[in-house]
């Protein structure tokens, strides 16, 4: 298998997993893993080198930061919890949803081949 091969695998499994998170974070009642999004995260984090110089590059880098903005905006939206539970749904839904916008935006990228 082609180093490009291997990276556009890598990518669409690291997606899969994303997307798996993504789906369960705006459906009601259904919880994914945390761990997945730590296995995807960890995953780009290792092989991201060897997309370097390559237009696989932007989707490591993309996805990576994608999942630090997130959860850094999970975070600071943790008080909004206290104030209620709807002002901390609500956000936590609009960032759910944005995350998925964002994992669905690089998947079909990738696979048009494309840097994100």
């Amino acid at each position: 298998m082609t180093e490009d091969r291997t990276l556009r695998l890598v990518s669409l499994v690291s997606y899969a997993l994303h997307g798996v998170v993504a789906v369960a974070a705006v459906l009601p009642g259904v919880q994914a893993s945390v761990g997945l999004l730590v296995v995807a995260f960890i995953l780009d984090l290792a092989l991201q080198g060897g997309a370097k110089g390559t237009w696989q590059e932007s989707h490591f880098r993309f996805r990576i930061r994608t999942v630090l903005i997130a959860g850094f905006l999970y975070v600071i939206t943790i008080p909004l919890w206290l104030l209620l539970v709807l002002p901390g749904w609500i956000a936590w839904g609009v960032i759910s949803l944005w995350f998925a916008y964002r994992i669905l935006k690089g998947f079909f990228r990738l696979m048009d081949r494309q840097p994100v």
